[in-house]
């Protein structure tokens, strides 16, 4: 049996809904706490969570 591992929010550390085994991948997933509501661009690998910073909008003036 593989080990698994629930994904906790980046923000608050409470779990999440999602599972992760050993071997799971993701990349620019969205990721949604219930408990605060938050939500986070992760990528997944080995048990490693890395949230992924989005540049800030830019506005173009003309």
């Amino acid at each position: 049996m593989e080990k698994t591992e629930w994904i906790r929010c980046p923000a608050c550390g409470n779990k999440t809904r999602i599972q992760m085994r050993e071997d799971t991948e993701l990349k620019n997933f969205p990721l949604y706490c219930p408990k605060c509501k938050h939500n986070s661009l992760i990528e997944v690998k080995k048990f490693q969570v890395t949230v992924i910073k989005e540049p800030d909008a830019q506005t173009q003036s003309r």
